[in-house]
């Protein structure tokens, strides 16, 4: 059982040597693809804002 324990612990390790390696690309990553995400859902959501004034539900 201490085998199995060791070898996640190692792996771990070694995925964390690699982000270090990587500095900050990682963090740009995840920034541009939540920019982009929230860019994609503010453009369904004027199109659903659209649709129900057209359709008359929007208040």
């Amino acid at each position: 059982m201490t085998d199995i324990a060791y070898s996640i612990g190692d792996f771990f390790t070694w995925t964390f040597g690699i982000l270090t390696s990587l500095q900050n690309a990682p963090n740009y990553l995840f920034i541009v693809l939540g920019i982009l995400g929230i860019a994609y859902w503010l453009r369904l959501q004027k199109n659903y804002t659209k649709a129900d004034k057209e359709a008359g539900r929007l208040i």
